[in-house]
């Protein structure tokens, strides 16, 4: 991929509850972490995300009596997924991956720590309407193409993806630097719903 000043490289939610050991572990995680810092030295604009749930978060399977982590619910904004708590505000587990290059970042942006909606999408709130400032920022530095990595691919880093051709701007995810959770085939639903939505999927930079 022939990178461009107006690239901005998207790190989703690398993050200690993501990868090995933690509370909603992706397999095979840790092994992009080398890949990103390699990656994030040559973009110009760089935007970290961070799952930055509260205690209690509505998402948390732990709440719904009789529900267990992967059960899906019926919200006001729609079907929300139930999850084991995770990246709860100033725990371990929300801290990014020790080896992650951060400094390189000049944005952090936090999601999901409105307790009453999740947060997969770097744009939006699961409401899709709830934004979180993403779009403005990029637009402000003349960032034209996104290139998304990370955490999860079928989830954050596809709705992040999606997002962003919503909101005009070119989308690439780079698979290499990815790993899904691929429940139920959500992988493959994933790189469909991207190719139908003009995302350009690379299987490494």
């Amino acid at each position: 991929m022939q990178l461009r000043d107006d690239d901005c490289l998207l790190i989703i939610d690398v993050q200690n509850d993501f990868c090995e050991g933690g509370s909603l572990a992706v397999p095979d995680a840790d092994s992009i972490v080398p890949q990103i810092n390699a990656l994030s030295s040559q973009f110009k604009h760089v935007v970290l995300t961070q799952d930055w749930h509260p205690k209690g978060h509505s998402s948390f399977a732990s709440i719904h009596d009789g529900k267990q982590a992967f059960d899906n619910i019926t919200m006001p904004y729609g079907e929300q997924t139930l999850w084991p708590d995770h990246c709860v505000q100033g725990s371990h587990g929300a801290q990014f991956h020790p080896q992650l290059q951060t400094d390189v970042a000049q944005l952090i942006i936090r999601k999901g720590f409105r307790s009453a909606i999740d947060s997969y999408s770097a744009f939006f709130e699961n409401d899709h309407s709830t934004a979180t400032g993403l779009s403005s920022y990029l637009t402000e530095r003349g960032v034209k193409r996104l290139v998304c990595v990370g955490l999860a691919f079928d989830y954050c880093v596809r709705f992040s993806a999606l997002d962003a051709r919503k909101c005009g701007f070119d989308a690439v995810v780079i698979e290499a630097a990815c790993r899904g959770i691929d429940v139920d085939g959500s992988n493959d639903a994933a790189r469909f719903t991207l190719n139908e939505a003009g995302v350009t999927l690379l299987d490494n930079a």
